[in-house]
């Protein structure tokens, strides 16, 4: 085998190695929400006029019950709270990307029956964020959502905005739900 051979065989290699440690990275995601299947029991607190400066928090209480869809490539999300400023019920559906690996979580709400923007990421090392940018207050801010501190029977979902292109964010959704045992 000449020199020139040798070289071709071991870049082909090294290509085909480095092909193969991408698609190593691009997990497969579809079972990412598999935890969160069940009754929970949920606390909600609401920051009742973001980006405004206050600091007026509603707190709610409830239920959210999640139902797999398509062997785990979707699911849906039904929760209703209430507290001292009303009820809320939300519902959030839930769907994976095979191509890209990332799901979109597109909420609507029983009072506006409008579908919201699909907010769209990934779960890496154990925490959940996801992205979007929607109309808020006359202009397009920027919406995170994320997901942490899951184990079996608890779980942390917390929203932010930021009206200056992610620099800063300003909190204003906190959700901890507990599972409803059985």
């Amino acid at each position: 085998m000449s020199a020139r051979q040798v070289f071709r065989a071991s870049l082909l290699v090294f290509v085909l190695l480095q092909a193969l440690a991408v698609a190593a990275d691009r997990r497969d995601g579809q079972h990412d929400f598999d935890f969160e299947i069940g009754t929970w029991k949920t606390h909600v607190s609401r920051l009742l006029h973001p980006l405004s400066g206050s600091t007026a928090w509603a707190q709610y209480d409830g239920t959210s019950v999640v139902s797999k869809i398509w062997n785990g490539r979707a699911n849906l999300v039904e929760l209703e709270a209430d507290g001292a400023s009303g009820h809320l019920e939300l519902a959030s559906l839930r769907l994976y990307n095979p191509e890209s690996h990332q799901w979109s979580l597109n909420v609507l709400s029983s009072q506006s029956g409008v579908l919201g923007v699909p907010t769209v990421g990934e779960f890496k090392n154990g925490r959940g964020e996801f992205y979007d940018q929607e109309p808020f207050g006359g202009r397009v801010i920027w919406v995170r959502f994320v997901i942490s501190d899951m184990t079996a029977d608890s779980c942390h979902f917390e929203q932010a905005f930021s009206d200056d292109g992610g620099r800063t964010w300003e909190v204003n959704w906190i959700a901890t739900d507990t599972r409803v045992k059985p």
